[in-house]
């Protein structure tokens, strides 16, 4: 039933593995001959700097450990992005010239900070970003471009931004001060004085989510989405006069989320997700006119406006993703930036089953060739707060090659089901989920799809949580399992990991482990050690500061003396490898595990 393992060098999944890929992109907003791309063309994910009519890219980053997130200033001069240790996610924000160079640190007196956003105002005046740390919560600061705080924000809630007006005279913030759960509201604050100017609240139980501001000179008009129908749906705020128009789009299915909008600020670009399939819109706002763009099918990231048309990050299970040009109609114009070429891979089918109760879950299957009942791989996204959508992963097509079924499973709290769907799981982690996940190889099995007793569970970060969990909880139905930087110990979680995490999780729990110790005791999967049958095997970062090393370490010393199976592989990285060959050799782990336990 299972094909011989193949780890040639020249095998098909590792070249899938070794095809570049355009992770992201951007241009910017003053000089749209200038962007940066995160790319991994060179073997690992780095910044490039782009220069948009000729194509060419310039590697501005060579971390060792990859970096994955940067911007590039309004005029194109520089980048921007976080200098971290190893990739701890912990460093300062540094300025690189556009034509390489070294770092110029923007904050040389702070101690490091953990922070996931920064950005200029499209005038490039200043710049704002966040600074999270154990010491003081989170920070927001706008200064200009030789170093002056012009404003602070200072919050112990989870905090995000700002978002800057053209000119950079307000500051929107994101915060969940008053949910105290994953729901954020918005407040304007004016930069010069510091004054607060209004917020964009629409309930504890709603959340408003920042976008941007109008990208043109004298406009203060600002983009966000709110949840307050249950999924998510655009509105428009003026922060100074506090008027409001909600975009309700009742004709359209699923969460609705705006990316961008045209300099004259009449277009909206719209992506809508339902049921884990992405459809591209624009919306205009002269006509109140929805325009169902007419592209091709797949998953869309990144969708942004230029001169020239509408720029989109796309890819599907069969082909890597890279940078292409739609007109205002869909249609696809050109490939701006080509991702390499990958060998041929199975296209994942669309499924939707009942849990437990009867919720349905919406999953994604691929089948390999041959007959069934197939040995087969269950895999679970990371975040919880993310979707699967079809992707290209050459993790997930290399079980294919070998003749594994693979199900990935969107399990309640993912996202874009439905706020109802997506915080039904707060407050008790890993319940629902686990639950999902049983009756997905229930289904699995009654359907003449996965052999009973070759059922493997595998995922990253809060998908690698899921498959500790599910192995202690649902042990009967595993052969094994495969986790990558995993979650094993909710408590000595919030203990070592960073600040903008450590918010989180007390978002998602609705408190901390002193106010919520018999929820995060539940929902830790050390807990369920003991109920183990399985072997396991853990791929761990040595630097993450998402999922640390100490809560997982307690984790293996415990099934250790439980004489429990445990394979632990330590890898020097943070959060995951960002480098081709590293993930080759986390693949083939995984593999020869799942052989020697299958037999």
């Amino acid at each position: 039933m299972l094909k011989e393992l193949d780890v040639s060098d020249d095998a098909l999944w590792k070249q899938r593995f070794r095809t570049p890929v355009i992770a992201w992109s951007a241009i910017a907003t003053q000089n749209p001959e200038r962007g940066i791309v995160c790319t991994n063309k060179d073997g690992i994910y780095q910044l490039y700097a782009w220069d948009v009519p000729s194509g060419d890219l310039t590697q501005l980053t060579h971390h060792s450990a990859g970096v994955v997130f940067g911007v590039i200033s309004a005029d194109g001069e520089n980048i921007y992005h976080l200098d971290d240790k190893e990739g701890n996610e912990l460093g300062h924000f540094v300025r690189i010239p556009f034509a390489g160079g070294v770092g110029e640190d923007l904050t040389p007196d702070m101690p490091d900070y953990a922070s996931w956003y920064i950005t200029e105002s499209h005038n490039g005046e200043v710049v704002g970003f966040t600074a999270a740390a154990k010491e003081w919560g989170f920070r927001v600061y706008v200064q200009d471009k030789q170093g002056n705080i012009l404003f602070t924000y200072e919050n112990t809630a989870q905090s995000a931004g700002p978002n800057l007006s053209y000119d950079g005279s307000i500051a929107v913030i994101a915060n969940n001060e008053r949910s105290g759960s994953t729901d954020m509201m918005l407040e304007a604050y004016d930069v010069k004085s510091g004054k607060k100017l209004g917020e964009l609240h629409d309930g504890d139980d709603v959340s408003v989510n920042p976008i941007g501001f109008m990208p043109r000179a004298g406009s203060e008009e600002y983009l966000a989405k709110t949840t307050k129908s249950g999924f998510g749906r655009p509105v428009i705020w003026n922060p100074r006069t506090g008027e409001r128009r909600d975009i309700e789009l009742s004709e359209l299915d699923g969460e609705i989320t705006p990316w961008d909008w045209t300099e004259d600020g009449r277009y909206l670009l719209l992506s809508q997700l339902n049921q884990a399939e992405y459809q591209l819109h624009l919306y205009d706002l002269e006509d109140d006119a929805l325009i169902t763009l007419k592209h091709p099918s797949g998953t869309f990231s990144g969708g942004y406006f230029t001169p020239d048309g509408i720029y989109i990050n796309m890819q599907d299970s069969q082909q890597p993703s890279r940078l292409v040009k739609l007109d205002m109609q869909g249609n696809v114009v050109e490939t701006v930036l080509k991702s390499g070429d990958a060998p041929s891979a199975k296209k994942w089918e669309s499924v939707t089953y009942e849990s437990a109760d009867g919720t349905a879950i919406q999953a994604w299957l691929v089948t390999p060739d041959g007959d069934a009942p197939f040995p087969t791989i269950v895999h679970t996204h990371g975040g919880p707060t993310a979707v699967m959508t079809d992707n290209f992963s050459p993790a997930l097509q290399a079980w294919v090659d070998h003749g594994f079924a693979v199900f990935s499973i969107n399990y309640r709290g993912s996202v874009t089901f439905g706020k109802d769907f997506e915080k039904s799981i707060h407050g008790h982690l890993g319940e629902y989920e686990v639950q999902d996940i049983e009756a997905g190889v229930h289904w699995l099995i009654e359907n003449n799809i996965a052999h009973p007793e070759m059922i493997l569970k595998t995922g990253g970060s809060y998908g690698g949580y899921l498959t500790l969990m599910s192995l202690g909880k649902t042990p009967d139905l595993w052969a094994g399992g495969m986790a990558v930087v995993a979650i094993a110990d909710w408590v000595l979680m919030y203990e070592d990991q960073a600040e903008t995490l450590r918010a989180y999780q007390t978002a998602l729990f609705g408190g901390t482990p002193e106010e919520k110790p018999e929820a995060m005791a539940k929902s830790s999967p050390i807990t369920y050690a003991e109920k183990v049958k399985a072997p396991i095997q853990v791929i761990q970062g040595e630097n993450d500061t998402r999922c640390p090393s100490r809560q997982m370490k307690a984790y293996e010393d415990k099934m250790t003396g439980l004489n429990k199976h445990l394979e632990m592989v330590w890898f020097n990285a943070g959060h995951g490898s960002r480098a081709m060959e590293q993930s080759i050799e986390h693949q083939e782990l995984k593999m020869r595990f799942a052989y020697r336990v299958l037999g």
